[in-house]
């Protein structure tokens, strides 16, 4: 959330002055019909305008407005705030125009803001002085304004008149209240390099520069700037959007715009910062260098670009941003050669991924994130049946034990190391480690911080993923898997209103996102709605899951015969890597003793399914069973 500027904002058909907390009505005849603001409604007003567009939770709100919890029953105060708020835009919950209610979230400002120039002498964030008035003036105020509005435009005018009546007096004096300004966070997208070498070859190492950038920026003060993920800036790549676009799509204040140009020996990268609000141009420069020197020059960048965006940097990052990168130039471009195939997510492509990573750690054996590289390579590679499981594993763990032992402080080989010890070792809780350490030290990198979320919700910890879930999704809004899993830690704390409006929204970035509808069309079986749930399972692509979510939607529809047939599909085709699924359909039914016979298969062929096991809802049914906690146990999962 960023601090607005000393400016007026236009919304809809209401003006807000920040300095004197004034609302107006523009539509209203009578140009002086202002009310000023009650703190509390201010500061809620505020705080949807600094959003702009995007969700203000309760937390957040009650956070600004009672930082020291001097308030019992805030939940009252919040809903009689925003009810005030309401009255004074005209707006109304069921049929919202200026304020959106998410159910259990927050609240969302609808129309777009526009600024403008405050009066000469006015300043942003000193503390207003609110003038008391009595009934009698409110009532004459209000009596006012009616008689000089038109008849169809009155009701906004009682609405601002009447905003100045404090509800719930009997909770708290706002008289001396002060809010404590919120830290100013400023969003960036890297835009993907140009390739404008004529090469088309050099595309490599155009989108490994893009990657290189963008980690570079982000972890350089991460609470104060937010620098959007790959998956999402990748998209505009070769497209010819417009910023502004770019700035909506995104929620970005500053684009960086990079090209690459090669004259023989010499490569020239040309970086430019733009400001999305009115596409200035705040920064431009031309670096010419041999490619070996290709890393120093990214902190050159970096450098410019925190000095224009005033990003404070602590001594440390700036000693971090100040040391050179001494690598290999030629282990560097095989490094982005295997980063480039890796992204493509081929089985020829992993092939020729893998070979890159392999020759980067040959010419320079202490390259730690080309160890990271391999080990991922290695891992994706099993994955998709290439090379046999137990040598997969093996090589992943060495290269990354290498990487480690080359940098104990290289967040990327903390979190490679935790998907081993949660995929292969089922060490939840080593694994839970890893990732911790590696949002430590990068808590800007998406990766890592949806990996920490997503731990965080396996072992029941929901307080603390669905933060790290919407951070990962404000990083990479773009990606539908970071909605998705978003989606899926609702869905596990019983959030199914929000977890479906969030598996909708990665179908529409991505209909191929399988686990979204997979996970909607369970929703709508646990929610009685088992005929909206069977369009969603026709569109799932595999047939095992199609066996496994049909028994489960028509048990619910009193199909009998039909749920028997999808389960005894499901047992005689797809035994061997579908156990966990098997006791899903026999625990949602209430067939505890097969349930419990299929998990413990699902536990001897390491099914990677058994990690959600603590939080399933759909095993809701085994929970008393005492058998249920000794299995949780039997896992290392936290009963």
């Amino acid at each position: 959330m960023h601090t607005l500027p000393p400016v007026r904002i236009l919304f809809g058909a209401f003006e807000l002055d920040l300095s004197t907390g004034e609302l107006r009505s523009i539509e209203a005849p009578d140009p002086d019909n202002k009310v000023i603001l009650r703190e509390q409604v201010f500061q809620v007003l505020r705080m949807l305008l600094e959003r702009e567009g995007k969700i203000v939770t309760r937390e957040e709100i009650k956070g600004r407005l009672w930082p020291n919890d001097t308030v019992v029953g805030f939940d009252h105060s919040i809903n009689a705030t925003i009810n005030t708020l309401r009255r004074a835009l005209g707006d109304s919950a069921d049929d919202p125009r200026y304020i959106e209610t998410l159910a259990r979230r927050g609240y969302r400002l609808m129309p777009a803001i526009e600024y403008r120039e405050s009066a000469p002498g006015t300043a942003w964030g000193k503390d207003r002085e609110q003038p008391e008035q009595s009934a009698a003036e409110i009532s004459e105020n209000t009596a006012r304004v009616q008689q000089q509005m038109k008849p169809h435009r009155w009701k906004a005018a009682v609405a601002l008149a009447s905003v100045v009546i404090l509800v719930g007096a009997g909770y708290i004096s706002w008289r001396h209240f002060r809010s404590t300004p919120l830290p100013r966070r400023i969003m960036l997208a890297v835009l993907p390099f140009q390739n404008l070498t004529g090469d088309p070859n050099k595309e490599y190492l155009a989108d490994g520069l893009t990657e290189e950038t963008i980690s570079q920026l982000g972890r350089l003060n991460p609470e104060q700037l937010g620098v959007i993920a790959r998956t999402s800036v990748m998209g505009y790549k070769h497209k010819d959007e417009r910023l502004d676009q770019i700035g909506h799509d995104l929620s970005v204040q500053y684009v960086l715009e990079n090209s690459l140009r090669e004259s023989g020996d010499q490569m020239r990268l040309t970086a430019q910062l733009i400001q999305v609000k009115d596409q200035t141009h705040l920064w431009s420069q031309d670096y010419d260098y041999p490619a070996k020197d290709i890393l120093n020059v990214e902190d050159d960048v970096a450098k410019a670009v925190t000095r224009e965006i005033r990003v404070r940097l602590t001594s440390q990052q700036q000693t971090a941003l100040d040391q050179s990168h001494p690598v290999n130039p030629e282990a560097f471009d095989a490094y982005l050669q295997g980063h480039y195939h890796f992204e493509r997510d081929t089985d020829k492509d992993m092939e020729m991924a893998a070979k890159y990573y392999e020759r980067a750690t040959q010419l320079d054996s202490s390259y730690a994130l080309a160890w990271v590289g391999l080990s991922r390579v290695r891992d994706r590679q099993v994955n998709a049946g290439l090379i046999p499981a137990e040598e997969s594993h093996r090589l992943a763990r060495e290269a990354v034990e290498q990487a480690l032992a080359l940098n104990p402080n290289l967040a990327e080989a903390h979190a490679q190391m935790g998907r081993i010890k949660q995929q292969v070792d089922f060490d939840w809780a080593g694994a839970d480690v890893s990732f911790r350490r590696a949002f430590a030290l990068e808590p800007g990198n998406p990766d890592v911080v949806a990996l920490a979320g997503f731990s965080a919700a396996m072992l029941g910890r929901f307080d603390e993923a669905l933060p790290l879930d919407r951070r990962a999704v404000d990083l990479d809004p773009l990606n539908a898997h970071s909605w998705e899993q978003l989606g899926e830690t609702e869905f596990f704390v019983g959030r199914l209103d929000e977890a479906s409006a969030d598996f909708k929204k990665a179908l529409e970035l991505n209909p191929n996102v399988v686990a979204a509808h997979m996970l909607l069309s369970q929703i709508y079986v646990m929610q009685g709605r088992p005929h909206d749930a069977l369009p969603e399972i026709e569109r799932i692509p595999y047939p095992p899951l199609r066996a496994y979510l049909y028994a489960m939607a028509y048990y619910v529809l009193g199909r009998k015969k039909e749920s028997d047939a999808a389960l005894s599909e499901l047992v005689t085709k797809y035994h061997a890597g579908g156990a966990y699924q098997i006791a899903e359909v026999y625990a949602f039914s209430n067939r505890r003793d097969e349930a419990f016979g299929w998990l413990d298969r699902a536990y001897a062929q390491r099914d990677s399914g058994l990690i959600e096991t603590k939080v399933d809802p759909l095993f809701r049914n085994l929970h008393g069973d005492p058998r249920f906690a000794a299995f949780l146990k039997k896992l290392n999962l936290p009963a």
